[in-house]
Formats: structure tokens, C-alpha cells, sequence
């Protein structure tokens, strides 16, 4: 069995992939929890993706999707990272972790509390460092962005998308109506300004400017007016469409420091 320390990360979404992804390269093990069908936008960079394919690559690292804690050990000893499809993260109970991490990113709290693990880390608002996690990672663009607080909280959200590329608000895909997406296009794909991305129903759904398809939902999941379909990056290099953020990065850098700090370096243990 490994004896390198277990990290639990709570939404495998890219910001939680970008976590995962560090964590690993710093000689932990991780496993994944999700929901049964997630709606990441960034897919060709988020470990959330296995739920529905079985495996999912992130640059140089691969997840596959286990059914049991059982699975879960034997992937981590094959030097994978193991995605559970349990939104309530029961699994901890049975694999007893020394971090978890909530990258859910709901904006407040769903169910973390500071006695889940030795070390708990939330990322961005909803979290209060000392009451609900033993630290809060700033997730917010500027000039924090990836700070550890390990009193208060992080800042609230505004609802305004930070600039990538100059554009906010308007590289983002949103659902015109209720309904079921479909999509016409790839994430890397290059997209020009009113041209048709996919369908809610029968409504398109339009870019707002040039650029490249960096996220994409995945067609045929259920969308409410406003959800978000998908991120059209106006610096127009597909490289970066299947390269974890720079935002990930420093998020999952906060995290690492948060971790190092709150269990002394490295918590070694056997499973």
C-alpha cells in the first residue's frame, strides 16, 4: 500500500483538476468526488470528465472513475487519481484523509466542516477560516488571487467574470432558455463574433467575440436561462485550451501552502 499522504478533493471541475494536479506532483495521492453528471465548461482540463468516460487526462496525469474505496486504493497505487461519483463525499469515512480540499466553488457552503479531515481548505466565498475549514483560498482575479486566509473569509463574489484578454462578461456562453444544450462545435475550435456555438432547444447560442473555444459543455445536459455553456478565450491560442489555467495554478499553489503549513510539511501515512 502507498504511504504518501491522501488528499480528498471535494468537485473536479478545472479549478479542483488544477489542485489535483499539484497535489499529486508534490507526492500526494488524490481522489475525486463529483456528481453524477457534471457541468464542468472546461473539460479538456477537468478530472470530472472521467465520470462519464471512465478516464480523463489532465496534461500528464490520468484519472479513471472507481466504484468503492476498494477501487479507489488500487488506483492510487497504480499512480492514478481515483473520481467517485459521491456529491457527499461519504468515501472519507472509509479512506480517512489528512486534507480535503472543497473545490466545488458553489459560492457557500454544501456540507464541509473542519472536523472532516486534520487539514480542511475551502476555496473561495461561502467558507469562514477557523469555523468551517482551517483555511480559505482567494479565488478571486487581482491582485490576491491564490492567498491563504486562515482568518475570515475570502471576498464575496461579485457575479462579474474577471478579464482574460481584456473581455469579461462577454467571452462567456450562456444559456439563452431552459432547456437541453447541444453543442455544434469542440473546445479548441476557433469561433468569430455572432457566429452559432450550439443549441438550447432550438435557440442558438451565439459568441459574443473572436477567439478560441476554450469550454464547452457537453451536450445533452439539462440547462436552466443563464447557465453557463462555455468560455470563448479572445487570445485566440489554442495551446492554452488544454493547459490548466493560470488561475488554477495559483489556486492549487495556495492550497499547497495551506496543506504544507497546516500538517507540517508532509503527513505521511498507511492506509
Amino acid at each position: 500500500m502507498s504511504d504518501r499522504p491522501l488528499a480528498l478533493i471535494k468537485g473536479a471541475g478545472d479549478l479542483g483538476s488544477g489542485v489535483a494536479m499539484r497535489l499529486r506532483r508534490a507526492g500526494f495521492d488524490v481522489v475525486m468526488t463529483e456528481t453524477a453528471r457534471p457541468t464542468v465548461v472546461r473539460r479538456t482540463v477537468a478530472f470530472a470528465e472521467a465520470v462519464y468516460a471512465g478516464q480523463a487526462g489532465v496534461e500528464d496525469l490520468e484519472a479513471s472513475l472507481a466504484g468503492d474505496a476498494q477501487e479507489v486504493r488500487r488506483l492510487l497505487d497504480q499512480g492514478k487519481i481515483a473520481v467517485v461519483v459521491d456529491p457527499e463525499a461519504s468515501v472519507r469515512h472509509q479512506l480517512a484523509p489528512c486534507l480535503l480540499v472543497d473545490a466545488i466553488v458553489a459560492k457557500r457552503n454544501l456540507g464541509t466542516h473542519i472536523t472532516d479531515a486534520t487539514a480542511v481548505v475551502g476555496l473561495g466565498p461561502g467558507f469562514v477560516a477557523g469555523k468551517d475549514v482551517h483555511a480559505v483560498v482567494e479565488t478571486m482575479r487581482g491582485h490576491t488571487l491564490g492567498r491563504v486566509i486562515t482568518e475570515g473569509e475570502a471576498l464575496p463574489d461579485t457575479g462579474v467574470p474577471g478579464e482574460v484578454g481584456g473581455f469579461g462578461v462577454e467571452r462567456l456562453l450562456r444559456a439563452p432558455v431552459a432547456g437541453v444544450f447541444r453543442s455544434e462545435r469542440t473546445i479548441g475550435e476557433a469561433v468569430g463574433l455572432g457566429e452559432i456555438v450550439g443549441y438550447v432547444g432550438e435557440i442558438p447560442v451565439v459568441s459574443e467575440l473572436q477567439g478560441v473555444l476554450r469550454g464547452l459543455l457537453r451536450s445533452g445536459l439539462e440547462v436552466t436561462a443563464g447557465f453557463k455553456l462555455g468560455d470563448v478565450d479572445p487570445r485566440a491560442t489554442r495551446a492554452h485550451c488544454f493547459l490548466v489555467s493560470d488561475k488554477a495554478l495559483a489556486i492549487a499553489g495556495g492550497v499547497l501552502e495551506a496543506a504544507c503549513g497546516l500538517l507540517g510539511g508532509v503527513c505521511f501515512r498507511s492506509r
